[in-house]
């Protein structure tokens, strides 16, 4: 157990106020992938207050910062996001889907609360370090574009994490608990076909379909779903269809592949095979195929010594001090939810159904859980360095990620109390490392077993961060 536990808890909830008030900005700016311009500039706003010092414009990547506070000794990475989903706007503590008129972006994911409580614990650290006088540097990562952009893959290709000694994070969560290091590697790729223009009626024949090489590559890509391993996941979205006019052979088409496989070599096989669709479309249709890989991330790679560290750490603080009316609200919410939503969500973590509407307990490390898979490029921060991560009770159990009932619950109280709780979490772990070199030097040993001490970055050597990918949306 450690004996500062109490201390560094103190630490975050002198500061808890400010990072939850950034959180509900946050939540009022809604900003998609790489365009979360005023969100970044509230987070490296708050770091110089902090007195952090702080480097902006990480990889290139204008809404990507660094702050760092302490000196000398180990250096522990804490990582944050701002960026929020299309789609998903609503009304805040509203039980119904009632979006705010304006863009329609929503913080569905409840990456308001992600970058606000990293920022807390990364703060309680530092105050901490000071306090105690020890040696020891904390940062705090604002990492962007997390859904769908990879920002953290760019910035560990600039090596940015190289000399971090440890790497922290988390997310929301209906259960606080250590996150299972499980996650599919992952690309988006363009596909823009050129054909050419011609009068749909009066010339057909003069007309090479950009639009009908798109659907076939539907087509088959469809057909490969039967023979590709069955964790692997393919998703696409027609970004340009051509145009609205029918009677015109539409000459430019373009499609977006989000591809997944259990790890990178499988990832790397599936995306020929699907290249391979690609180009017998264009062959089928004699129109030309680009593609371009707007990102790309690896998959999460897990940590036994800091997974049971920071579980020592969610057992000593207990689940978080939700009163009888979080509770009230939380019901009202799992009124709109399906009896599989909230089923589910038991199943995930391996605990049994009750009728709880908000967790009140801490999910065992060695829970049996139904893993639900997705991505996230913390899996490439998690092959450079040391990674471990928390989940976070922010919203009533059953609450799917990406939903608008997600967005409508994060500036509610059960949701700052949650995030009040995963920053002691996260601070306790980052000054029980600090204090314990063995666990740093058992952690990294674990590391290099599981990595081969080599990352090798699943983005093309010429793929760049896709700043204008929002403008698509």
């Amino acid at each position: 157990m450690s004996s500062n536990s109490e201390a560094i808890w103190r630490h975050v909830e002198a500061k808890q106020e400010e990072a939850i008030a950034l959180s509900d900005r946050v939540w009022g700016m809604p900003e998609l992938a790489y365009a979360e311009t005023r969100s970044a500039a509230e987070h490296t706003a708050y770091l110089k207050a902090e007195g952090f010092r702080v480097t902006e414009n990480l990889a290139e990547i204008p809404t990507a910062m660094m702050g760092e506070a302490g000196e000398e000794g180990p250096v522990i990475a804490i990582l944050g996001e701002f960026d929020a989903l299309p789609g998903l706007s609503n009304e805040a503590g509203v039980t119904e889907h009632r979006p705010i008129p304006g863009d329609g972006n929503g913080h569905g994911c409840g990456h308001n609360l992600l970058g606000a409580a990293s920022l807390l614990a990364a703060t309680a650290v530092k105050d901490w370090l000071a306090a105690n006088g020890l040696k020891g540097r904390v940062r705090y990562y604002g990492c962007p574009a997390e859904e769908g952009g990879a920002a953290k893959g760019f910035m560990a290709r600039a090596g940015l994490f190289d000399d971090v000694d440890i790497a922290i994070s988390w997310h929301p969560s209906s259960f606080a608990g250590v996150n299972e290091p499980l996650s599919l590697a992952n690309t988006r790729i363009d596909f823009t076909f050129h054909g050419r223009a011609s009068h749909a009626a009066a010339s057909p024949h003069l007309g090479r379909s950009a639009l009908d090489a798109v659907e076939l590559m539907s087509v088959g890509v469809n057909y490969l779903r039967e023979h590709i391993p069955q964790e692997s996941r393919i998703h696409y979205a027609y970004l340009d269809a051509g145009g609205v006019a029918p009677n015109v052979v539409q000459a430019k088409a373009k499609v977006r592949y989000l591809i997944r496989a259990a790890d990178v070599a499988s990832l790397n096989k599936l995306v020929e095979r699907v290249r391979k669709i690609g180009d017998g479309a264009a062959l089928m249709t004699e129109t030309r195929v680009e593609t371009t890989v707007i990102s790309a991330v690896s998959n999460l790679l897990g940590n036994d010594p800091l997974e049971r560290l920071m579980q020592d750490n969610l057992d000593r603080l207990g689940p978080p001090p939700f009163d009888a009316e979080d509770r009230k609200r939380a019901a009202e919410f799992q009124a709109t939810l399906s009896e599989e939503d909230i089923a589910s969500a038991f199943r995930k973590v391996g605990l049994p159904r009750t009728d709880a509407p908000l967790t009140d307990r801490i999910v065992p490390l060695d829970s049996k859980r139904a893993p639900m898979v997705g991505s996230t490029d913390v899996g490439d921060v998690s092959w450079v360095v040391p990674t471990v991560q928390a989940r976070g009770a922010t919203h009533a159990i059953g609450t799917p990620l990406h939903s608008w009932q997600a967005t409508a619950q994060g500036k509610l109280p059960h949701a700052h109390k949650g995030l009040v709780h995963v920053a002691k979490v996260m601070a306790g772990t980052a000054v029980d490392l600090i204090q314990r070199p063995d666990v740093i030097a058992a952690a990294k040993a674990d590391h290099k077993e599981r990595s081969g001490g080599t990352y090798v970055s699943p983005l093309p050597a010429d793929a760049k961060p896709a700043i204008g990918m929002s403008l698509a949306v």
